[in-house]
């Protein structure tokens, strides 16, 4: 029996919370220390921030039927899905050559309030020399890099824990 079968939905569900406030927590840290986030960097954090709240609305309401817990596992995997995608994009502008990456353009906040959003959004997938800059590593990935296995991580195991029907039973458990 897996790890996945042993630990019931809430657990798994309030699990991803932790791990998706944990993540936010990190990324406060690091922009106190200095390293300001580029507009894809943005994007991801409100991606982990969407999978938080789905996991914890997941882990509070506790579904015991299908329905339920199936739309909260495809609810989880989209959510991923996009910050993978947006973590993908990043981690490719920074493999690209140095005179291949866009120059820096405006912040974020600016772009939203003077553009349109469509077209806001199509500037921040464009990129921009800041998101290519690689600013810390650990066994060799970038924060991009890990922002992507975690994605891709957190909604295999939140679509398949939450898709999985049989629920061991025990009714005097709270977790």
């Amino acid at each position: 029996m897996s790890l996945l079968h042993i630990m019931s939905k809430r657990r798994i569900n309030l699990f991803g919370f932790i791990i998706c406030t944990s993540l936010i927590g990190a990324a406060l840290y690091l922009q106190e220390a200095g390293h300001e986030p580029c507009p894809l960097c943005i994007l991801q954090r409100v991606a982990f921030i969407s999978m938080g709240i789905i996991f914890l609305i997941a882990a509070l309401h506790n579904p015991t039927g299908r329905i339920g817990g199936r739309i909260y596992g495809l609810l989880i995997a989209t959510a991923g899905t996009l910050g993978a995608i947006v973590a993908g994009r990043h981690v490719w502008l920074q493999h690209l050559p140095p005179d291949q990456v866009p120059e820096c353009g405006p912040g974020l906040e600016y772009m939203m309030e003077v553009f349109p959003l469509a077209e806001a959004m199509q500037m921040v997938f464009k990129g921009s020399g800041e998101c290519a800059e690689i600013s810390w590593t650990f066994l060799g990935l970038s924060i991009p890099g890990w922002a992507f296995v975690l994605f891709v991580l957190l909604s295999v195991v939140g679509l398949l824990r939450n898709w999985a029907y049989r629920e061991r039973s025990n009714a005097y458990s709270i977790l």
